[in-house]
């Protein structure tokens, strides 16, 4: 288990964490096992009321049932137990640190680094490599992780290096003071902006993959578009929720999923007449084209404003300039044509998030 300072204690080869976080305003008048589910989103909902029943949640020290209401400012603590969890070592990992001082660091992510161990990935991850880069790391959850990317997904996290810190940031999180802007290439045309208020969560029967469901958690996505091409659209996502594959889960829900997304997108489509050197970067192109460009928050201990800015990467940055080569030779008057693809995918039957 962990002590009060995050140490790891062993019992009955369980691992136990303790986590605490404060009730935001949003969620003040909530059930208890409705917040837990928000604030805790790497736990089940149906382990959280366990746990609750169990008294291993309390409300300000004092055990409380799932049901009970919280209020704002409430201090929620939860000892999590898992009996499996994966031992993550030190590991020689280049990491590309934007920012780093004594409380937290700044990472940009890149492409097919997985955050954190788990099934399939015992080692070889970001926490991994943070470890090696700071032993002092291991006295914090998750070597100081507080949020996460997907494998694929490119771009900018913090990571905090003290208890204080940590604790700071998990709580920013959860009151939506942490402003996280990306870059998403998505397949077919968006005449527009606008905001996605859906939604999510696991999928009723794909367990491993996220859904649009009226029993999830809220979810905003706001997007704009930045640029047109042919057969697809690149847009800035602000995000105001962190839920699970949110940006993909709701942009495959409009029937625009991600470009190369490998779980929610669908077979390939090709622009009418696209140079054979594009088809190419476009089979080629085995991610999800999603990126992490911005990240805006208060310093957790010094409380001034961070702002922190990283470019697209070279692959996807390769793929929009072809893509921009494309349209220019085939709307040389810039004209705005959404559709036309060689190969237009049906929508899978059994995708019920499209309903």
């Amino acid at each position: 288990m962990r002590d009060y300072t995050g140490r790891i204690l062993s019992d009955q080869n369980q691992t136990e964490t303790l986590l605490s976080v404060t009730v935001p305003a949003d969620l003040a008048g909530a059930r208890l096992d409705q917040a837990l589910a928000s604030l805790f989103p790497d736990y089940s909902r149906s382990r959280l009321q366990s746990w609750t029943r169990d008294g291993r949640v309390t409300v300000n020290g004092e055990p409380r049932r799932p049901r009970d209401k919280v209020a704002l400012g409430d201090c929620l603590t939860l000892r999590a137990v898992s009996e499996e969890q994966v031992a993550c070592v030190p590991q020689a990992i280049p990491l590309d640190l934007v920012f780093e001082d004594a409380h937290i660091l700044v990472i940009n992510k890149p492409a097919d680094l997985v955050v954190h161990p788990a099934a399939g990935n015992p080692d070889g991850t970001l926490q991994n490599g943070l470890l090696y880069h700071d032993p002092t790391l291991s006295e914090l959850p998750r070597a100081g992780i507080v949020h996460r990317l997907d494998k694929d997904t490119t771009g900018l996290m913090v990571v905090a290096r003290t208890q204080a810190a940590f604790k700071r940031l998990v709580d920013a999180i959860a009151a939506r003071e942490v402003h996280r802007e990306y870059r998403a290439l998505v397949v077919g045309g968006m005449p527009a902006g606008g905001t996605i208020d859906l939604p999510i969560g696991r999928h009723p029967t794909q367990r491993t993959r996220m859904a649009v469901n009226p029993l999830g958690k809220p979810s905003v996505t706001h997007f704009r578009v930045l640029e047109h091409f042919r057969g697809h659209t690149l847009l800035k996502v602000v995000l105001d929720t962190g839920r699970t594959h949110q940006i993909r889960v709701h942009m495959a829900h409009l029937r625009h999923p991600v470009f190369g997304d490998p779980v929610y997108g669908h077979r390939l489509r090709l622009p009418t007449g696209a140079s054979e050197s594009l088809k190419q970067m476009l089979r080629g192109f085995k991610r999800q084209a999603l990126h992490a460009k911005r990240l805006q928050f208060d310093h957790p201990v010094e409380h001034r404003a961070m702002r922190f800015d990283c470019a697209i990467p070279p692959d996807m940055r390769a793929l929009l300039d072809a893509l921009a080569e494309d349209a220019a030779v085939h709307w040389p008057d810039a004209d705005y044509d959404p559709v036309g693809f060689d190969d237009v995918a049906a929508l899978d039957d059994d995708d019920w998030r499209d309903d």
